[in-house]
């Protein structure tokens, strides 16, 4: 499978919502990657569920939902009817990690699991095969333009060894300082999907740059 690309909105204008996401639609981006934050599981805030519901009609990529807060089983019924492709959920904030897994899977989303950077891929032993994919966090979770965490490319690698070693088909993502130099390391150690924020929608031509980490 050719590696995906799944732009995150986070880093977008806000001020000109509908010219991003149409940027996206006519690029060569896979997803559209969407970081809802509550200022509690991680200390920032960015956009809730309106946000959702007003991107979902203009969009004509997959909706990509990560949910950096607690309790996030409450509100899976609330991201599907927004129109989300798949929802990505905390190990670290989940209690009942299986049982979201399976509420996830029976709206008919694609059901995902996050590590944070100090997470060990080990936690997954007994989970992964009930998981679609795999979002590691490579910085930590809350605020874009944060520097790349070396490590995340070893632990990218150790998770594939996990996946390949249990015959599985489960997708690897990384999110956090991807830009055309730790994106090829990540691809290189098993990555599939890479979303970078920062680094296409501060860039002076983000087609361009989304068509060069495609190509990677």
């Amino acid at each position: 499978m050719k590696h995906k690309i799944a732009p995150s909105l986070l880093a977008a204008d806000f001020m000109h919502l509908r010219q991003a996401v149409e940027m996206v639609n006519d690029s060569d981006a896979d997803w559209l990657h969407m970081d809802v934050m509550d200022g509690v599981f991680v200390p920032n805030i960015s956009f809730g569920f309106p946000v959702l519901h007003a991107v979902a009609p203009v969009l004509k990529k997959p909706m990509d939902v990560h949910l950096m807060i607690v309790e996030p089983q409450k509100f899976i019924d609330r991201v599907a009817e927004s129109g989300a492709y798949m929802m990505t959920v905390h190990y670290e904030a989940c209690t009942h990690l299986h049982r979201t897994v399976a509420a996830i899977k029976e709206t008919g989303m694609k059901a995902w699991v996050t590590l944070n950077p100090h997470t060990p891929i080990r936690l997954l032993e007994d989970i992964i095969q009930d998981v679609d994919m795999v979002l590691l966090m490579s910085v930590n979770p809350g605020f874009g333009g944060q520097r790349f965490i070396e490590h995340s490319v070893e632990k990218t690698a150790r998770l594939k060894d996990m996946i390949t070693r249990k015959g599985l088909p489960t997708l690897i993502e990384v999110d956090g300082g991807v830009n055309m130099e730790t994106g090829k390391r990540l691809l290189t150690a098993g990555a599939d999907i890479l979303v970078a924020g920062d680094f296409i929608f501060k860039s002076p031509h983000p087609m361009q740059t989304i068509k060069e980490l495609k190509a990677l």
